[in-house]
């Protein structure tokens, strides 16, 4: 292969720089009505069948995104072409607080005072077991040490605790108690101390 026909397969698009340039913003506008259909829970991978849906999605959408071409300056356009639109779709959903709000939806609260929304879990199609999982992440041992978790619009699950905690309550009792036990060792040696000089 010569020079002049390997610069061709690396510079020279196959398809126009227009229709490069429009795949990309059309397959950005159909994943995001698609995720937003989704729900938050696709998002937060709450499981291996959500995984897996995320990683394939890209390979699947590669094809439409860059045509039937492989040159690098073609995929170059594609890339620079999504991280554009995708700045400018965030600055105007920071301009417009209420269309962000629309599109992205709202928190869903999950557990509060320590108790499962079952039906707001099932909304979000999310299993108490996959709550479990979210709040032992966050350190807490069981659902009594919580005051709230909540799926957030982006996917991710906030976990709220109660404080403090049951172990931290535990463990503040265990100190004031020894605190209290030395306070009284500590007046008893001094008795004894003071017994000891008067008999001398």
């Amino acid at each position: 292969m010569d020079w002049n026909t390997l610069l061709n397969n690396l510079v020279v698009p196959d398809v126009s720089i227009v229709e490069k340039v429009i795949r990309p913003i059309l397959v950005y506008g159909f994943l995001i009505v698609l995720l937003r259909i989704a729900g938050q829970r696709t998002l937060s991978q709450m499981n291996a069948f959500d995984l897996i849906v995320l990683l394939t999605l890209s390979n699947t959408v590669q094809n439409a995104i860059i045509g039937n071409d492989n040159s690098v300056l073609g995929g170059m356009i594609g890339a620079t072409t999504l991280v554009v639109v995708n700045v400018l779709v965030v600055r105007y959903l920071y301009k417009h607080q209420g269309l962000d709000r629309r599109l992205e939806g709202e928190p869903i609260v999950l557990v509060e005072n320590g108790r499962f929304l079952r039906k707001n879990c099932e909304r979000a199609l999310i299993t108490e077991d996959e709550v479990m999982a979210a709040i032992r992440r966050q350190g807490a041992a069981e659902l009594a040490d919580v005051d709230r978790v909540v799926l957030e619009t982006s996917g991710t699950v906030s976990v709220i605790l109660h404080h403090p905690t049951g172990e931290e309550a535990i463990s503040s009792e265990m100190h004031e108690r020894l605190g209290r036990i030395e306070a009284a060792l500590s007046r008893l040696e001094q008795g004894l101390s003071a017994s000891g000089a008067r008999a001398t």
